[in-house]
């Protein structure tokens, strides 16, 4: 199988896989993660991946993301698109400030201290955390943690977003309260964004598309459109419906592979 490179040519903020196949180790001990997963993302769309556990979700976004290497197949994402990519854990730097957690991606893109700080307390505003900048994250509560991960984030000035689910350890209260400020934001900036998730529900609640991976090695066995208007909340009968049939068929899969 010839690995081949993630490349950067289209529209800005879409995301194309084809063919994406992932494979870890050789010989005998070679592990089939991923296999021909082929998956558009149009600009502004909000795509969640949802899946057993092991079946290659969080592979792909590392891979789409550039932080591992393909074994086969091709990605293509916009023209100069570097993605953003969140984690579950919001990985802050505990020795320094909020703002400065925020600055570092924009140190990191050369841009004067001036504008730096014009920059920093523009996306504290839009996370909602414009009087928390000299805090340090052991003063936050975990949703406000994930909030700054989420401004720093953004702070890449990417089209693209990729989130391996950053609100799964939170309580369901924040959680709810973090689906809504998400959804705004994606609203307002016109993001794309690939969301991994366990939790249907919020599946459901987010997504414009939900796509089912099968169990490992992953394959794309199906997917739908979630054509209820937002905004949404995560307990309305709408809302629930969906998500009980994705939990069905995942829980089909589940069996099957159990088998």
């Amino acid at each position: 199988m010839t690995a081949t490179t993630t490349t950067s040519r289209g529209a800005t903020g879409s995301v194309a896989l084809q063919g994406v196949t992932k494979v870890y180790g050789h010989g005998d001990n070679a592990v089939l993660a991923l296999d021909g997963v082929s998956l558009d993302v149009a600009p502004g769309e909000f795509v969640c991946l949802v899946g057993a556990s092991g079946c290659g979700k969080s592979t792909l976004l590392n891979l789409v993301a550039g932080l591992d290497r393909l074994s086969g197949g091709r990605i293509e994402l916009g023209d100069g698109v570097n993605p953003g990519l969140m984690f579950q854990e919001p990985a802050l730097f505990p020795w320094l400030t909020v703002d400065a957690n925020v600055e570092v991606p924009l140190k990191l893109r050369g841009l004067p201290r001036p504008e730096r700080r014009a920059k920093v307390a523009e996306l504290l505003r839009t996370v909602h955390l414009a009087d928390f900048g000299r805090k340090r994250p052991h003063q936050l509560s975990g949703g406000m943690r994930q909030r700054v991960a989420l401004a720093r984030t953004l702070a890449l000035d990417t089209p693209v977003l990729l989130m391996d689910e950053p609100f799964g350890a939170l309580d369901a209260m924040t959680r709810d309260i973090l689906h809504d400020e998400l959804e705004r934001i994606w609203s307002e900036r016109q993001l794309s964004v690939l969301f991994v998730t366990h939790n249907v529900r919020e599946a459901a609640r987010l997504a414009d598309r939900i796509i089912l991976l099968s169990s490992r090695p992953g394959r794309i066995i199906w997917s739908t459109r979630v054509d209820v208007p937002r905004p949404r909340r995560i307990d309305s009968p709408e809302i629930a419906s969906i998500a009980a049939e994705v939990t069905d068929r995942l829980r089909t899969e589940v069996g099957r592979h159990g088998q």
